[in-house]
C-alpha cells in the first residue's frame, strides 16, 4: 500500500534547513552546534515516526509532479520514497548523526580547528544528500543526491586546506563525482531504454526487480548486461571496490568525524546501499540469475558471479594491505574498504540468508566501525597519536576509549556477542547452502576474518600489553605472536605480565631482534620512529636511518618501513616526521617523556567525545547480543521477505533454487 505523504521531503529537508541556520549562526559557537543537535534530534524523528507504517506494508511517498504540478524530466518523475530499503539506511543515517554531532562538537573544539561554521554546514547538507539517497523513488533520483553528496562532502574531505588535503579532495571528486557518476548515468539511461523497448519506460525501483527490465532483457541481454554492470560500477566506486577503492584510504585526510561518519556510514554506505537497490529492486535476484554472461573457457555463469569474485577479492587484499599501515585511520580506511565488500559479496549471492546477512552488515558495520574512528579522533585530540607504533602503553592514559576501540575490533572481526558475527554468520550460512563453486566465497569470508584480528589486535595489544619504552611495533605481523618477550617488561626489576621473569634472567629467543640500548629512557621517543637525516647532522652524528651502531634496524617498523615516516621515500609524512621529533614545550605524537599519564575512565577526555564512543560501542554490543530485538534485523528480513515475495520462515525450508522459482512467480 502507498500513502502520499509529506514526511520523506521533511527528513532531507530539515537538515538542509539546518545548514542556512548553521551558516546564520556563525558569531556563535554553542547555538551554530546546537542546530546540529536539533536538526540531528528533529530528522531521526520524523524517519521514525515512518517506521511502523513501513513494517505495516505501507510505502510513504512524495511526488514532485502531484505536490507542485512540475514535470521532472520527460517521462521521469522526482520520487521520495520511504520503503523498508530505505529505511534501513535512514534510520541508520539518521541516529548516528545524534551522536556525532557531539563528538563533532568536542573534536573540532579540542583542535580548535579554523572553518568550524563551514565544517558544520557542510555536514549537515552531507547527512539532507545521504537521507534523499535512501528516500530515492527511481534510478535519477538516486543518481541527482548521489553527486550532490560528492559535492558537498568535497569541503569536509578538504577541510585542512593544505596540499594533501587538497589533493585527496580533487582525487575524492574524480572518482565519486565524474567516474562514477558517468558509470551510473549511463546504466540509468540503458535501463530506461530497455523498459521503454519493452512498452512500459521507468526507472522506479520495485521489490524484486522491475518487471519491464525482465522482459527487455530476454530480447536483448547484452545491453541488459552491461546496464548492469555499469550500474554496479557506478555504486561500487563509492563502495570502494577494487580497483575503485583508492580514494577512501587518501579521504582519511578529513577530519575523524568525516571519516567516522561519513566515510564509514553515509558515502560509503550509499554505495553500498545502491547496490542493494540494483540487485534487489532494479534488476532482482531472478533476473540476475537467469541472465547467463559468457565467459571463454568456462561457459555460461551467472551476472552476480563476476561482481562476487570482484568482491571476495577485495574484501580479502584490502584486509592484507591493511595490516602493513602504521597510520591507524589508513589501516581503518582499508578496513573499510574490505568490510564494505562484505556487503557486496553478501547481496551478489543472491541467496536470502546471504542477502540478509549483507543488509545487517551494514549496521553492523556502520556501529563498529564508527567506534574504531571515534576511539582514533579521541587518541588524537588527547595525545596527537596517530600511528600504532607509537601507541604502546596509551591503554593506561586512555581506558575507556582503547577498551571501546577493542568492542569495535571484535565487531570488525566478527567475534561472538558483537554485531559484526551475525551478520557474517548469515553470509556463511548462505554461502553454504548455495553450494557449488559457492564455497570460495565462504573461505574468503573466514580468511578475512582471520585477517582482520592480524591487524586490528596490535592495536589492542600495543596498548594495554606493552610498555611505553619496549614494545614491538608490529607484533603479529614481523614477530611470533604476542610480541618481542621484552615487551613485556618496562625495567629490568619488574615481573612479565605472563608470569615469567625479567629479561637479565634468561637469554633472550635465539635470532629475536633486541631494543637498543637506551642512555637515558625516561626520553625516549616514540618507539618505532626512525631517526631524521638532518637531527643527526646537527648533532654531528652520522645519519643512521633507524639503524642501531650494529647497523641493525632497532625497531619493526624501521625494518619493514610499510608507510611509516622514513624521509625521502614515496608517501611519507614529512610534517609528522618533524613535528614527532620536536619535543619541546608541545608533544606531538607518542609517549611523552616519562611515560603516560595514568587516567581513570571517563575523565580522559571531555564528555562530548567520550558519550558518544560509550553509546556507540554499547550499541554495537547491542546488536550482537540481542539482535532479534534490534529493529535493524527485522527490517532486513522483512526486506528480504519483500524482495522473495514469502515469509522468511518458508524461506528457511527452501533451498536456493526453489526460492528463485517462488520469486519469478
Amino acid at each position: 500500500m502507498t500513502e502520499a505523504s509529506v514526511l520523506p521531503l521533511a527528513a532531507v529537508l530539515v537538515s538542509a534547513v539546518a545548514m542556512v541556520l548553521i551558516i546564520a549562526s556563525y558569531r556563535y559557537p554553542n547555538v551554530r552546534e546546537g542546530w546540529s543537535v536539533l536538526a540531528a534530534l528533529a530528522k531521526f524523528g520524523i524517519v521514525l515516526s515512518m517506521l511502523p507504517g513501513v513494517m505495516d506494508g505501507t510505502v510513504y511517498y512524495w511526488s514532485l509532479s502531484e505536490s507542485l504540478g512540475v514535470e521532472f524530466l520527460a517521462g521521469i518523475d522526482f520520487v521520495l520514497r520511504a520503503d523498508p530499503l530505505g529505511m534501513l539506511f535512514a534510520m541508520l543515517a539518521s541516529f548516528l548523526w545524534i551522536f556525532t554531532s557531539f563528538y563533532a562538537a568536542g573534536y573540532m573544539r579540542g583542535l580548535d580547528e579554523h572553518a568550524q561554521t563551514r565544517f558544520f554546514a557542510s555536514f549537515a547538507a552531507s547527512l539532507s544528500t545521504a537521507i534523499g539517497i535512501a528516500f530515492a523513488g527511481n534510478l535519477v533520483t538516486i543518481f541527482l543526491f548521489y553527486e550532490l553528496l560528492s559535492l558537498v562532502t568535497y569541503p569536509l574531505v578538504a577541510h585542512n586546506e593544505d596540499d594533501e588535503a587538497r589533493i585527496a579532495g580533487r582525487k575524492y571528486l574524480t572518482y565519486t563525482f565524474f567516474g562514477g557518476g558517468v558509470f551510473l548515468l549511463a546504466g540509468t539511461v540503458m535501463t530506461y531504454w530497455l523498459t521503454q523497448q519493452a512498452g512500459d519506460p521507468t526507472v522506479a525501483f520495485e521489490a524484486g526487480g522491475i518487471e519491464a527490465l525482465a522482459t527487455a532483457a530476454q530480447a536483448d541481454p547484452a545491453i541488459a548486461q552491461a546496464a548492469f554492470y555499469l550500474l554496479i560500477a557506478g555504486f561500487g566506486v563509492k563502495a570502494a571496490v577494487m580497483p575503485l577503492h583508492s580514494w577512501l584510504a587518501d579521504a582519511m585526510v578529513a577530519p575523524t568525524p568525516v571519516s567516522g561518519l561519513l566515510h564509514a556510514v553515509a558515502v560509503v554506505k550509499s554505495g553500498a546501499f545502491g547496490v542493494a537497490r540494483v540487485i534487489l529492486e532494479v534488476f532482482g535476484p531472478g533476473l540476475i540469475h537467469d541472465l547467463p554472461l559468457s565467459v571463454p573457457g568456462i561457459g555460461e555463469v551467472g551476472l552476480n558471479v563476476p561482481v562476487a569474485i570482484l568482491a571476495a577479492f577485495t574484501l580479502t587484499a584490502a584486509s592484507i594491505i591493511a595490516m602493513r599501515k602504521d597510520h591507524l585511520k589508513r589501516r581503518l580506511a582499508f578496513s573499510t574498504t574490505a568490510q564494505l565488500s562484505y556487503i557486496v559479496l553478501g547481496l551478489s549471492m543472491l541467496h536470502p540468508y546471504a542477502i540478509l546477512g549483507a543488509l545487517f552488515h551494514i549496521p553492523a558495520h556502520a556501529f563498529g566501525k564508527l567506534t574504531l574512528f571515534f576511539c582514533a579522533g579521541a587518541v588524537h585530540v588527547e595525545t596527537h597519536t596517530d600511528y600504532v607504533s607509537e601507541m604502546a602503553g596509551i591503554g593506561k592514559r586512555m581506558p575507556l576509549t582503547m577498551s571501546a576501540f577493542a568492542i569495535g575490533a571484535a565487531g570488525m572481526a566478527g567475534m561472538p556477542l558483537i554485531a559484526g558475527f551475525v551478520s557474517k554468520f548469515y553470509m556463511l550460512i548462505g554461502s553454504g547452502s548455495v553450494g557449488g563453486g559457492y564455497w570460495i566465497f565462504a573461505s574468503a569470508l573466514i580468511v578475512s576474518g582471520i585477517l582482520n584480528i592480524a591487524y586490528l589486535w596490535p592495536v589492542v595489544y600495543t596498548a594495554f600489553f606493552e610498555s611505553e619504552d619496549r614494545h614491538d611495533a608490529k607484533p603479529l605481523l614481523e614477530f611470533p605472536p604476542g610480541g618481542k618477550r621484552e615487551s613485556y617488561f618496562a625495567d629490568e626489576e619488574d615481573v612479565a605480565t605472563d608470569g615469567g621473569s625479567p629479561s637479565g634472567d634468561r637469554p633472550h629467543d635465539e635470532g629475536q631482534p633486541q631494543p637498543a640500548d637506551r642512555d637515558d629512557e625516561s626520553e625516549a621517543k616514540g618507539a618505532g620512529t626512525p631517526a631524521e637525516p638532518e637531527d643527526a647532522d646537527e648533532r654531528g652524528e652520522p645519519e643512521t636511518n633507524g639503524e642501531s651502531d650494529d647497523g641493525k634496524f632497532e625497531y619493526a617498523v624501521d625494518q619493514y618501513p610499510s608507510d611509516a615516516d622514513i624521509p625521502g621515500t614515496p608517501g611519507t609524512h614529512d610534517d609528522h616526521a618533524d613535528d614527532h621529533h620536536d619535543h619541546g614545550d608541545h608533544h606531538h605524537g607518542g609517549a611523552p617523556p616519562g611515560g603516560w599519564e595514568r587516567h581513570k575512565p571517563f575523565v580522559e577526555s571531555t564528555w562530548l567525545m567520550m558519550f558518544p564512543i560509550t553509546v556507540i560501542a554499547v550499541g554495537a554490543v547491542t546488536l550482537g547480543v540481542i539482535p532479534d530485538y534490534a529493529i535493524f534485523l527485522d527490517l532486513a528480513t522483512y526486506i528480504v521477505e519483500t524482495v522473495f515475495g514469502v515469509e522468511f520462515a518458508e524461506l528457511r525450508e527452501m533451498g536456493w533454487p526453489e526460492a528463485l522459482e517462488v520469486m519469478e512467480e
